[in-house]
């Protein structure tokens, strides 16, 4: 009954938004509130990008799913209608008077007007794609993220998503080679790939188009999935499946190809490309504001350096410290670590059984650290985490781990992607710290309370904010550690050191390609020294900072903002402070910037005082 009434507010959402604006109008020529207004700006933003109104799983395969058998458009055409549309949004935001509204209607308008001039902010690099700095690159590209939102987003329920789905691999080509026409119209601009991730997105079309089209993923995971879909027979089955690989042979195969052979006409520009964007045509401004914009903080290049070399060298002392204290004493930090993930005591069998060893490992972590929850936190969120392998045909490009948020409607659960290409590359001693960030209490619990959160607009309930959702998950791996988790445990605990001093090492060589004009030999040569990490886990790592500048530094510099918060915190209120409270100001008001994060919480100190 919950799902149901949740699915029906959605279905009166999308009703009133999209087929009656007027119905808002008041006479004063806006919404008659601001929530009113947030809301219908996103579904009119979700309705133009209706993959992410599938992510977001409101009314797919329902009457009013205008939706889910398409694809968003790519090019300047709508890069520049995005443009246009924060500008007319901005606008309608402004018709309030911000000085009347409640306290949560104000934050909703501070976000509101954050997430468009955000947008905005990037209307000056002419050259920047609909589909971001690079839409084709290994692991976060188009060619890429596509597959696996079919894969593993797009809901397969019914006859009408069946259908869809189809309708959607028909558009898929087309859409490649939009993406295609994008990378070829930047390289004109300046804009190439540097060779090491050209040659990565080659071969990764080259593995999507290598199996016989109906034995390909994208037809044998929807085979599967239609299994458990209602309304269609055997012979309905057989018929979308005949037409998904038709699909793949007709449209989406030969974009692939002409991609790559796009690709390689442009492998002798991309031979001579520095590896950071500070090269790019106005590339320092442009690693500036995405700086700005992933750890939502004024921190220049230089700070965020600086702060990185301190961390590291601090994280690696307690390291130091505790492999002491276990008899590990020879050798660098690094080499002792990295001797650490290849012992036998740590491994599982590398098969089929030991794949399902650490299915349920992970499972056995998730649950014994969901129990202690009540403890420490007002809300504890009642959906349920599913713990999956990532599917095999992403494997090779994908991490080691990540979280996939449930759909809002229920018709898809939240879940914990596990890579399992190679079980030896998880030392057992790591699991903890990777299921507490991802699951338990870290994304899971960040963004299934604020999917509940009553009263408040759907882009608040959405995980907006990279510093806000990284620092968060980040600080879910100490708090784990202080309540006891590690207790026992102290390789356990290394985990979390190892992977705090990752995120440390992150903040040095983001900044170090982007600003300080780093080579991507000389990031791979520090990051392999510092951390103990295998030296092809570091060269995927350094890619993506190539590819997406800033976002790697939203980890370590969120982290930091929420601890130091807490300790504001507890100074100011002494035995009035009270974790589980702070822990609700932290996640009860949905995902926000690090700035307003601060506001909230000297708000809450403010009045705990009292």
């Amino acid at each position: 009954m919950k799902k149901f009434w949740k699915v029906l507010r959605w279905v009166g959402l999308v009703v009133l938004l999209v087929g009656g604006y007027s119905v808002y109008r008041i006479g004063f020529g806006r919404p008659f509130t601001i929530n009113e207004l947030a809301n219908r700006q996103t579904v009119l933003y979700l309705l133009k990008n209706p993959e992410l109104f599938t992510q977001v799983g409101i009314v797919d395969g329902t009457v009013l799913d205008w939706h889910s058998g398409k694809l968003a458009a790519v090019g300047i055409k709508k890069r520049d209608e995005d443009y246009a549309t924060a500008e007319r949004f901005v606008q309608e935001i402004r018709a309030f008077d911000r000085s009347r509204l409640n306290r949560q209607d104000q934050l909703t308008y501070d976000i509101l007007l954050d997430q468009y001039h955000a947008a905005l902010a990037f209307k000056r690099f002419d050259w920047l794609s609909s589909e971001g700095l690079y839409p084709i690159a290994p692991m976060w590209g188009t060619q890429v993220q596509l597959p696996i939102f079919l894969e593993t987003v797009h809901v397969v329920k019914n006859e009408k998503t069946a259908r869809n789905y189809v309708k959607r691999l028909d558009a898929t080509g087309d859409k490649l080679d939009a993406v295609t026409a994008e990378m070829l119209r930047q390289a004109n601009a300046g804009v190439v790939l540097p060779i090491s991730l050209l040659e990565k997105a080659q071969i990764g079309i080259n593995d999507t188009v290598a199996p016989r089209p109906e034995d390909n993923p994208l037809v044998t995971t929807f085979v599967a999935r239609m299994k458990g879909a209602t309304g269609i027979d055997a012979a309905g089955q057989s018929e979308f499946a005949r037409q998904a690989a038709e699909a793949l042979k007709v449209h989406v195969y030969p974009a692939y190809q002409r991609m790559t052979a796009a690709l390689e006409s442009q492998r002798a520009a991309a031979a001579t490309q520095g590896a950071g964007v500070g090269r790019l045509p106005d590339g320092a401004a442009y690693y500036a504001e995405s700086l700005k914009q992933m750890t939502t903080t004024n921190y220049t290049p230089a700070e965020i350096h600086a702060l990185g070399l301190s961390e590291v060298a601090r994280v690696a002392a307690e390291m130091d410290t505790l492999l002491k204290s276990q008899g590990l004493a020879d050798g660098t930090v690094a080499a002792r670590v990295q001797a650490l993930h290849k012992d036998p005591r740590f491994l599982l069998p590398n098969t089929d059984e030991g794949r399902q060893q650490l299915l349920a490992k992970y499972e056995q972590i998730l649950h014994e650290v969901n129990a202690r929850m009540p403890e420490y936190f007002r809300t504890v969120p009642t959906t349920k985490l599913s713990v999956e392998r990532v599917p095999i045909a992403a494997e090779k490009g994908s991490a080691g781990a990540y979280y996939q948020p449930a759909a809002m409607d229920g018709s898809r659960p939240a879940t914990f992607f596990v890579n399992l290409r190679d079980v030896h590359e998880t030392a057992t001693w790591t699991m903890k710290t990777v299921a507490y960030h991802e699951g338990i209490p870290g994304h899971h619990f960040q963004i299934a309370i604020a999917q509940n959160l009553k009263d408040l607009p759907l882009i608040r309930q959405q995980p907006l904010y990279s510093a806000y959702a990284e620092g968060w998950a980040l600080y879910a791996e100490r708090l784990a550690a202080e309540i006891g988790m590690y207790k026992d445990d102290p390789f356990g605990d290394l985990g979390r050191l190892e992977a705090e001093l990752f995120r440390a090492t992150r903040l040095v060589v983001d900044t170090g390609l982007h600003a300080e004009g780093w080579t991507r030999e000389q990031a791979i040569a520090y990051m392999v020294g510092t951390t103990g990490m295998n030296e092809s886990e570091v060269i995927s790592e350094v890619e993506r900072y190539m590819g997406q500048p800033g976002q790697a530094c939203a980890y370590k510099v969120g982290q930091i903002k929420i601890l130091e918060l807490r300790e504001r915190a507890k100074a100011a209120l002494g035995p009035k402070f009270n974790l589980k409270d702070f822990h609700a100001v932290v996640l009860e008001n949905g995902g926000v910037p690090l700035t307003m994060l601060e506001t909230l919480v000297d708000e809450w100190i403010s009045k705990t005082k009292v």
